[in-house]
């Protein structure tokens, strides 16, 4: 039984017939149950697919889940639909952080991964570099005064999907179409902005939180679906302790309190 007791020590033995490389294989037993009775929980790493939306909030949850536990967790960011289409196609993940509850449900009645939960939901934001551009309402879509307005792309990003949802909710669909620039995801929506490449733009509130700058306009939640964020513990990670240890800590208080900071909500 493996504990405290544990001797980690060991000494040739020199009876006649034991092989050399018997011993040395011996010795590495020994030396890996020493390592285990004295660090049960061994550092292990898992790959994590996120939405975009999530990426600030994700690198501070990454830093503190890698202080808490030792393990490592790899991210790559991106829309939802494109990493949910590489999870289809096999893509090495343990984890996937999706900005909707579709696609994550898909993975598991595709019998791809375990059942999904619900880590965050998102809030939008029209948001502008320029200071003088939105007065806190709506009003800025009705006058036009600008070339153009970032969403993300409604086919593969939930974000992109509630932006039309509130544009067509104000009746501004058809005056707006000409002048929609769509990013791949809600990071590249936000880069449009911040570029100046577009004046305005719907972005993620966690892009903006706690930033002063520029102008804003933060549309109530009646006017498009909650953004309902599920994350799912994929096949690939159930028999990894980081993986299962990172669902943990997901669901956990500390990252509750990212989650708050950064202007999402949990049910």
């Amino acid at each position: 039984m493996l504990g405290g007791n544990l001797i980690c020590r060991s000494r040739a033995v020199t009876k006649p017939g034991i092989e050399v490389q018997g011993f040395l294989l011996s010795k590495t037993i020994i030396l890996l149950l020493c390592l285990m009775a004295q660090n049960p929980a061994l550092a292990a790493k898992t790959t994590l697919a996120v939405a975009a939306n999530f990426t600030a909030p994700m690198k501070e949850l990454v830093r503190q889940f890698e202080e808490q536990t030792g393990h490592q967790a790899v991210v790559s960011y991106g829309s939802t639909g494109k990493l949910y289409a590489q999870i289809q196609n096999g893509a090495p993940f343990d984890i996937f952080l999706a900005a909707d509850q579709q696609r994550p449900q898909r993975v598991h009645q595709a019998g791809l991964g375990q059942a999904p939960k619900t880590y965050a939901i998102g809030r939008l934001v029209l948001w502008s570099r320029d200071p003088g551009l939105i007065a806190g309402d709506s009003d800025v879509l009705a006058r036009g005064n600008f070339s153009r307005v970032a969403i993300a792309n409604p086919k593969t990003a939930p974000y992109g999907a509630a932006a039309m949802q509130i544009i067509e909710a104000l009746g501004h669909a058809q005056r707006l179409a000409a002048k929609l620039v769509r990013g791949d995801n809600i990071a590249q929506a936000y880069q449009f902005v911040m570029s100046g490449n577009a004046q305005l733009g719907f972005v993620a509130a966690s892009q903006v939180q706690g930033s002063g700058t520029g102008s804003r306009w933060v549309p109530p939640t009646s006017l498009y679906a909650p953004i309902r964020q599920d994350a799912v513990l994929l096949n690939r990670g159930r028999d990894n302790p980081a993986a299962q240890a990172f669902m943990e800590f997901l669901d956990g208080p500390a990252a509750r309190r990212v989650a708050d900071r950064y202007g999402y909500a949990r049910e």
